[in-house]
């Protein structure tokens, strides 16, 4: 009921945990990742876990990996998790662990905004610009963009924050073909992941993309993708430029944090369970749309 905050695998080593997920050595060309129902809000890692988040997100990105593998190789080997643990330590990672490859992480927040929402809309209120990109005047908040725009971000440890940079300091830090190239992939896949989205009832304001590079440098997608986590939701039927609608990710624990009072440093105040069972239940929405 109150979701799994952290996993002990001792069949395998464990080599990393992030903000949500722990990675766990597997050999030297794949590892195992584990979803857990952390939660993370404003760089703050929640001490209350999110129930069964962790399956959802699975679930949800594994969708997603599916049905964009057309557009570019993912982190998926396609192995059972049964094969590489232990029979005792299946409930820990049951529906919420996938194999996948050992890449080089690309150090950028590949964010990709079609709805001017959030940080990007603070930015354009402030100068009428979002990552150094110029846009249209008199846009409203939560209003389309005349086209999805790329708006990178740092990936700061866990703890710090992600610095959100323009496109040339993108380039500066992994040179400039690398940076066209992942602008190009994560426009595409998010106009992918749009179109279908729109055909049930949810349109993606922004999301999140990570890409690695496998011995080869081949850039491919990881870590997650589309999931409330690291995109914002909104269903159609009730958005209306001029404010933002209900959504079905995170923003919901958001919201309570903000009206809490708390000044988004550690530690973060508790989060009542009906708080977080309501959240888990937009985050299955969003799941149960998608998928159904």
């Amino acid at each position: 009921m109150n979701g799994i905050g952290s996993t002990d695998l001792h069949s395998l080593k464990k080599i990393y945990s992030g903000k949500v997920r722990d990675l766990y050595e597997i050999d030297d060309k794949r590892m195992l990742m584990v979803a857990t129902d952390r939660l993370s809000a404003f760089d703050v890692i929640l001490d209350d876990p999110i129930p069964a988040k962790g399956q959802i997100l699975t679930g949800i990105s594994n969708f997603w990996f599916g049905r964009l593998a057309g557009i570019m190789p993912n982190h998926l080997t396609g192995d059972r998790v049964e094969d590489v643990v232990s029979a005792a330590e299946l409930p820990q990672v049951e529906g919420r662990a996938v194999v996948v490859k050992r890449l080089k992480p690309v150090p950028i927040e590949a964010i990709v905004r079609g709805y001017l929402a959030g940080s990007g809309w603070k930015d354009y209120c402030r100068s009428g610009m979002v990552s150094g990109i110029r846009l249209p005047e008199g846009l409203q908040e939560a209003e389309q963009l005349p086209a999805p725009i790329f708006t990178p971000s740092t990936k700061a440890a866990v703890g710090d924050h992600d610095e959100t940079i323009s496109f040339a300091q993108c380039a500066a830090l992994i040179g400039a073909e690398l940076a066209e190239t992942l602008r190009a992939k994560a426009i595409e896949l998010y106009l992918a992941a749009s179109q279908y989205a729109s055909t049930r009832g949810i349109i993606i304001c922004d999301t999140k993309f990570e890409f690695g590079l496998d011995e080869d440098g081949t850039l491919t997608l990881m870590d997650e993708v589309l999931t409330p986590d690291s995109s914002r939701f909104w269903p159609a039927d009730s958005y209306r430029p001029g404010s933002n609608p209900p959504s079905f990710d995170k923003q919901f624990v958001r919201d309570w944090l903000e009206a809490s009072g708390w000044n988004k440093r550690p530690p973060a105040p508790a989060v009542p369970l009906e708080v977080r069972q309501k959240t888990a239940d937009k985050y299955r929405e969003a799941l149960t749309r998608l998928t159904a």
